[in-house]
């Protein structure tokens, strides 16, 4: 029997579990455990200087507080990345050696040629941040290494307007075939040409029945990636799929089995263990 090609393992924000996320210092030993890429998440400055960071606020993870787009760089440039990150003994180790925020365009230094990067763009309004990368992968040379994503509608339909953008097809258009298929077993359509898709392996979700007289709701559990749904997917072509939330051992020999481009882990140190 021809044995399954294995996924890409995805370093998810660097390796959200493993150290501060979003940092060079994250990227830095995401790598040397051995991953074949990184998920890193953007957002842009005041300034209009793409960084990584995902919370809405500073205060999320920073000993700061604010939004990044009321922030110019050099507003930043005092803050601990790695304030909140806590350590499995409960401790802080990060609050008295502190970690930065750093750009794009460094972050697109530290990570080798040859290794996959992905991109979360997670900022409104869409514009400020799909400018502010634009500007950042055009002076770097950067398109043809980088896949692009994000959950907001908006970002997906400006950066599908840029030639040769990699970019994942909106969410809602991945989950609305996820569904039909689960649900109807059916396949209606397969993503665009040159698009990829990026849903978790397992999501909970809130399912919504209605009545003549209300409605009931039931919360499962869904894995809706699954043999038929990868043909659905890529019934017009190979359409790279990039499974998030693989966490376990048993997460990864399903998306192996599955046939994923890609699994995105929080933990690289736990998931590329030898023994696993």
């Amino acid at each position: 029997m021809r044995a399954q090609k294995k996924p890409w393992i995805i370093a998810h924000r660097a390796g959200t579990s493993d150290y501060p996320e979003n940092t060079l210092l994250a990227i830095e030993e995401s790598l040397k455990a051995g991953v074949d890429g990184e998920w890193l998440s953007v957002q842009a400055t005041k300034d209009g200087v793409p960084v990584l960071y995902r919370p809405a606020d500073l205060s999320a993870l920073t000993d700061g507080s604010g939004a990044v787009s009321s922030k110019t760089l050099a507003e930043l440039a005092d803050l601990n990345a790695g304030y909140a990150f806590k350590s499995p003994d409960g401790t802080y180790p990060y609050r008295s050696r502190p970690v930065r925020i750093p750009t794009l365009e460094a972050a697109l230094e530290a990570v080798p040629a040859g290794k996959q990067v992905y991109l979360d763009l997670k900022q409104a309004p869409a514009w400020h941040v799909v400018d502010a990368v634009t500007r950042v992968l055009d002076a770097t040379k950067a398109w043809d290494r980088v896949r692009l994503y994000s959950t907001d509608a908006q970002v997906t339909s400006l950066l599908e307007r840029i030639p040769g953008a990699q970019v994942a097809e909106s969410r809602d258009a991945t989950r609305q075939r996820l569904a039909e298929v689960a649900l109807e077993h059916t396949c209606r359509s397969a993503p665009a040409a040159g698009a990829w898709a990026g849903f978790e392996l397992k999501r909970q979700m809130s399912l919504q029945e209605k009545f003549t007289l209300g409605t009931g709701d039931a919360t499962v559990t869904a894995q809706l990636w699954t043999p038929e749904s990868v043909r659905c997917f890529r019934s017009h072509g190979r359409t790279p799929i990039v499974m998030l939330g693989v966490n376990t051992p048993t997460d990864l020999r399903n998306g192996t089995r599955l046939g994923a481009t890609a699994v995105v882990v929080d933990s690289p140190r736990t998931m590329l263990r030898p023994s696993q």
